[in-house]
């Protein structure tokens, strides 16, 4: 095993020889908010740093890497790389619960201690880089609980913007001759603008190698499934602009190989795609291999550097929230759960929010960013088959495949697909459970995994008192970390007294509380728009090197016909009738939707928004929502006053307890939320 020295190093030591993880520098080491104990867990300690890896290449667990036998390798014959960390852990281990929670990034942001926690970072911000107040670390929950909280990099092209976010630090290939390939990049504006950057938003783009190749596209179009329109090639450019006099209207283009520029001016809310070549990729699926390695490296091993004693850590959860959600799901799929030497990494992948979708985690010029939504991102190797853990065939391709039906009994983790309303209506979220025709319930892998669909809520739970943002309603504030708190306990018991979680909780189609979008009963609310279409996956043909290779050789790809989607079926009041309902959804002050459409400023009006819900308060007295046409019930009607709403909101919560959904500890805390959401309302 080699050492790599730095300023700091450790050594993971195993029971054989290995070149898996082989160092680390830590750069900072303090203890959490100045020795705080947190119950039986006691004080805990943080550490920041970089994690190094080796991998061999011939080895069978690395053999999945795409593009791996182009890596450059050291004297050893291994390819190196690294990635940053961050370690959050009980000072003394054998008062923790034994679990390590690996929390995937989401582009560079960390959330696990906003999400389950309750912290805030301030100023609008997701993670913290490194968090010290008290506000970072919220209520303590993880804490409480005894876990070990890690989050190690794996996304080489996270923005510039996060210079301290989690990223890994990946070797591009170095073949004999350059290795070319297309990139597609398509992007909607919300204001008129001369030029645009390659990449997703505002991640790191694959630079243009030949802006003259004949290769190069642009072409615009208005709608997903519309013919695209080619801009002559003398109009636009591999440049930006600079130096721009507003009043003449003109600047200086100036040639640059990451951005794209049009003469005239990229409109809003038009469809722009751009391809070009290509050369020589990161091997991004290491980031993969990474987050493996690292969770073996806890389990397996002992640092007396890190203060990780042999058997201290046993059990690897893996959290992934949205695009690591989906990332989760890819690494189980492909392969990533058995490492170098034939052991299972993560015990529990718990996918939240990440829909039916997996992403472009291990491809040759793969854009990890690339999402799907109704209107942003489209036709990228996010929502495509299979769909479901167990094994169907597709009756248009024939293709027969299952997410978790082909992975060996000893490397199967227990698995969690958590998903919000929003994934059905912008994550194609209904194909985890159905059948590829959509006419049935699909069967599930009860013994290995569960789907719990939080009914009534959007992406991510929207603060108190919600705001308008890019949709027409404002946003939906349906708080379910209240069950994922539950749910991670709950996973943590599974994996170690093999006590199953509670059952999974889905529409179906059986009770008819899952049907096709056309089919949905919602009420008709004044000033509401009920969306005309839903986000779709289609059957998309890559090129015959993407399922045996990971290439992608078609640009664009060849699009088929669209799977059928289903959508939530809903009540008189427009709330979700299947799935998990929170407290605040039994005992309704509001109809919650999964689903907004987008305002003016930020896309067609039609068109479901981009990860938003919909928060519509019932009226306050009768005469109020009879003279405004309102059908729904007012809370007059419903509730005799605020004493007897909360106390229906206890009773449903304490059944909710009962079954496993929600924690005794929080009750008092979920009457609270009850009780602002009552007073902003009816006061």
């Amino acid at each position: 095993m080699r050492i790599i020295i730095k300023a700091l190093f450790f050594v993971f030591l195993t029971n054989s020889a290995s070149s898996e993880m082989v160092g680390v520098d830590v750069e900072i080491h303090e203890d959490v908010l100045g020795g705080k104990s947190w119950g039986l867990s006691g004080p805990y300690e943080k550490m920041i740093g970089t994690m190094y890896f080796e991998v061999d290449p011939s080895n069978p667990a690395n053999e999945i890497v795409v593009d791996i036998e182009h890596a450059p390798v050291n004297d050893q014959g291994n390819v190196e790389f690294s990635a940053n960390f961050v370690l959050i852990k009980p000072k003394q281990m054998e008062r923790g619960n034994g679990t390590v929670v690996l929390g995937v990034a989401n582009r560079g942001t960390r959330r696990m201690l906003t999400f389950f926690n309750h912290g805030h970072q301030g100023q609008g911000k997701w993670d913290a880089d490194n968090p010290t107040a008290p506000e970072h670390f919220g209520d303590g929950f993880l804490m409480e609980q005894g876990f070990s909280l890690l989050w190690v990099g794996w996304q080489f092209d996270v923005p510039l913007s996060r210079p301290n976010g989690s990223r890994a630090f990946l070797p591009r290939v170095e073949p004999d001759e350059p290795i070319e390939g297309l990139i597609r990049s398509d992007f909607v504006v919300r204001e008129r603008v001369f030029d645009r950057t390659l990449a997703d938003r505002n991640h790191v783009p694959y630079p243009v190698s030949d802006p003259d190749a004949p290769e190069s596209i642009l072409t615009v179009r208005d709608d997903v499934e519309d013919d695209r329109q080619v801009i002559p090639r003398e109009q636009w450019d591999f440049a930006r602009l600079e130096n721009v006099d507003e009043q003449e209207g003109i600047g200086e283009v100036v040639p640059d190989r990451t951005r794209v520029y049009l003469e005239s001016g990229f409109e809003p809310h038009r469809i722009y795609e751009v391809i070009y070549k290509a050369e020589n990729p990161e091997i991004i699926g290491l980031g993969l291999a990474a987050l493996r390695d690292a969770v073996s490296a806890f389990k397996y091993g002992s640092s007396s550097d890190l203060n990780i004693p042999a058997g201290s850590i046993n059990q690897a959860i893996g959290y992934g929230m949205s695009q690591p959600g989906r990332t989760l799901r890819t690494l189980v799929y492909m392969g990533f759960n058995e490492d170098e030497q034939h052991r299972k990494a993560f015990d529990g992948i718990i996918a939240q929010i990440g829909g039916a979708a997996r992403g472009s985690f291990n491809l040759r010029f793969g854009q990890a960013s690339r999402d799907a939504h109704p209107f942003l991102n489209f036709f990228y190797p996010t929502d495509i088959f299979p769909f479901t853990d167990v094994e169907q065939t597709d009756p248009v391709t024939g293709v027969t495949a299952g997410m978790l039906s082909h992975v060996p009994e000893e490397f199967m983790p227990k698995v969690y697909n958590v998903n919000s309303s929003y994934e059905y209506w912008g994550r194609v979220s209904s194909l985890l459970t159905t059948t590829v025709d959509g006419q049935e319930d699909a069967a599930m892998m009860d013994e290995h995994a569960r789907v719990y669909h939080f009914a009534g809520s959007e992406h991510l739970p929207a603060a108190f008192p919600p705001t308008r943002t890019n949709g027409q309603n404002l946003n939906n504030p349906n708080d379910f970390s209240w069950f994922m708190r539950a749910l991670l306990v709950r996973m943590n018991e599974w994996i170690i007294h093999d006590k199953p979680a509670p059952p999974s909780q889905y529409p179906l189609i059986a009770d008819e509380t899952l049907v096709f979008p056309e089919n949905v009963n919602f009420p008709e609310i004044p000033n509401i728009n009920f969306p005309a279409k839903t986000h779709k996956a289609y059957r998309v043909d890559y090129g015959p090197l993407f399922e045996s290779e990971g290439i992608i050789t078609k640009e664009p790809p060849e699009v088929g016909p669209a799977f059928p989607i289903l959508v939530p079926q809903v009540n008189e009041d427009g709330n979700e009738l299947g799935g998990l309902q929170t407290p605040g959804l039994l005992v309704p002050l509001a109809t919650y939707t999964g689903w907004n459409l987008y305002n003016e400023e930020y896309g067609p009006t039609d068109t479901a928004s981009h990860m938003s819900g919909s928060f519509i308060p019932f009226y306050a007295t009768k005469s109020e929502r009879v003279q405004n046409g309102d059908p729904r019930l007012s809370i007059e009607e419903r509730y005799e006053n605020r004493d007897h709403y909360l106390g229906l909101v206890a009773a449903e919560a304490i059944q909710l307890i009962d079954e496993g959904y929600l924690l005794d500890e929080d009750l008092r805390e979920i009457l609270e939320q009850a009780g602002v959401i009552w007073d902003s309302i009816v006061n």
